[in-house]
């Protein structure tokens, strides 16, 4: 890695995004997983220093599975019929296990990647099935999905190089996570950290 190197803000505004709107996601959320939460502790603090990155906190911790669609594009209906088809679907899903080691770094986020992602994208899957029912497809691409849970987010142009530094002076074992349900939840980043409201748990 190279100064020259850098990562970016991930604060921009995508399209459709404002202040106040609100959309409707699946994730894997991790409110109550402690082991997470320890491993966490440790990366915050590990990367305090570091300013251009803003840390998550234990309530925002997730797993980005798959968006919806705007609150005020989705009809209640609609919603009812994709959480009845994902409620029959995610039954016949085995709860799993996943571990969270070393974070990586990407172009706005410091990250890990769960293992196994096999259970994650299968999942996922069954959730994009359950909304082909209700829709004509799912948003985003079904190819390409990659698991992975944020401990920090940058909002500056801050070298690779010296976020690698700071990871490689952090010790911590991996923590797990049992999971068992997925959350359709209503989120927004109006104050540069993703928030929500749980809506259900399948």
């Amino acid at each position: 890695m190279t100064d020259e190197q850098r990562m970016a803000d991930h604060w921009w505004w995508r399209p459709g995004w404002r202040v106040g709107r609100r959309g409707y996601a699946w994730h894997l959320t991790f409110r109550d997983a402690a082991d997470v939460h320890r491993l966490a502790a440790v990366y915050r603090q590990g990367l305090a220093g570091l300013t251009e990155l803003d840390p998550v906190p234990d309530a925002s911790l997730h797993l980005t599975m798959q968006q919806v669609g705007f609150v005020d594009e989705v009809t209640d209906e609609q919603v009812k019929l994709m959480v009845e088809a994902a409620t029959r679907r995610l039954a016949a899903l085995p709860a799993f296990d996943l571990e969270l080691d070393r974070p990586v770094i990407t172009r706005e986020a410091v990250r890990w990647d769960p293992v196994p992602a096999a259970p994650v994208v299968a999942v996922r899957l069954a959730i994009r099935q359950a909304m082909a029912e209700v829709w004509p497809e799912a948003p985003g691409r079904e190819g390409g999905f990659v698991p992975h849970v944020s401990i920090a987010y940058s909002n500056a142009a801050v070298p690779y190089s010296a976020v690698a530094t700071a990871l490689a002076l952090i010790d911590a074992p991996p923590a797990r996570v049992r999971v068992e349900k997925a959350d359709l939840i209503v989120i927004h980043r109006d104050r540069r950290m993703y928030e929500w409201t749980d809506h259900t748990a399948v």
